[in-house]
């Protein structure tokens, strides 16, 4: 069956066709509409701004998706559009639009969870993968562990409890000068400089749990980085993201480690944004290595955020039955409420 997704949860538009049946994966298109540029002159994402470029773009690259799949809206048997969680205005813009045409063509429709469907971009590149499994997902505003029981069912067992990995990665990237988003640059950076130069504080919480806490790591940077300038001097940016981006890949790694003993697993699934990070992505492959773990992790472009991984989502949700009509509405919340 041919899926059209439809992504606009922050600030990429993006439109895609999926067909999936059976281990059937194959992505037919997947259009993204980036707006880096246009936020990036502030520093990061402005929501108003976002749901302006998103109403400006949907129509136009949901129609490039179905040409470049060489398919009309007619062969399409199901629409998932992302609904939550995300920036409230942009999601209104997606939500609406795959309404629409989902009630003008007849087309049954279904909501996608942004976080579900970071993990289902792992089925478009592991047909053979299945749940039960575990997953962690790493973005801008997320880091949580998920026992995934089914493809639409999830228990989340571990979380952060402030802030998220992708906006400590962004923040401290701002301060030292990397272009926005900081995440890539920060990544880069991180391997030219020296991972022990500067004692930072883990994020990983003490004790019998999964959970982490950023805003304590982005002060402790942020004071060491205005020391240094109290001073006269300018502190090595590469020592900085080295020694930043250890800390982070140090606690994460002995959190999925808590995970394996806490509740086993035969497979673990790396998703989200900041999954694309090269020293996230080596160390739990290493892990996960030690441990007999198979380590699923999508390619680079369908970490950050696609419709893709929505249509993918979509279709498991397409197979429960789980159908959204007219009243569906977007929410910023994970829970969707």
């Amino acid at each position: 069956m041919y899926v059209l997704g439809i992504e606009s949860s922050c600030d990429e538009t993006s439109a895609a066709v999926v067909r999936m049946d059976g281990e059937t994966r194959q992505i037919c298109s997947n259009i993204v509409a980036s707006q880096i540029e246009i936020h990036r002159l502030y520093g990061g994402v402005v929501p108003e701004i976002a749901s302006r470029a998103h109403i400006e773009a949907v129509s136009r690259i949901t129609y490039e998706a179905l040409e470049v799949a060489g398919l009309k809206i007619e062969d399409i048997d199901c629409i998932a559009v992302t609904s939550h969680p995300g920036l409230i205005g942009a999601l209104l813009v997606g939500v609406n639009f795959a309404k629409s045409l989902a009630f003008a063509h007849k087309i049954p429709l279904v909501a996608v969870n942004h976080v579900k469907a970071h993990v289902a971009a792992a089925y478009l590149e592991y047909p053979t993968l299945k749940a039960p499994f575990t997953a962690l997902v790493v973005s801008g505003g997320h880091t949580s562990f998920y026992r995934v029981n089914t493809p639409t069912e999830f228990e989340e067992i571990g979380s952060t409890r402030d802030d998220a990995a992708g906006e400590a990665f962004d923040k401290i990237g701002r301060v030292i000068g990397m272009p926005y988003p900081g995440g890539a640059a920060m990544d880069a950076l991180a391997k030219e400089g020296d991972p022990k130069a500067i004692k930072l504080p883990s994020p990983a919480i003490v004790g019998d749990n999964a959970d982490f806490s950023f805003s304590g790591l982005k002060t402790a940077a942020l004071n060491y980085i205005n020391s240094e300038r109290q001073k006269g001097g300018e502190p090595s940016h590469a020592d900085i993201a080295a020694s930043y981006t250890k800390v982070i890949v140090d606690a994460i790694v002995k959190k999925t480690d808590y995970i394996f003993d806490k509740y086993p697993t035969e497979k673990m699934v790396l998703a989200g944004g900041v999954a694309a990070n090269s020293h996230i992505r080596g160390a739990l492959e290493r892990l996960c290595n030690k441990r007999g773990v198979e380590f699923c992790r999508p390619s680079l472009s369908l970490c950050s955020d696609n419709a893709a991984m929505v249509a993918a989502a979509g279709y498991f949700e397409y197979l429960e039955g789980n159908f959204a009509n007219t009243s569906l509405n977007a929410s910023a919340n994970d829970d969707g409420t």
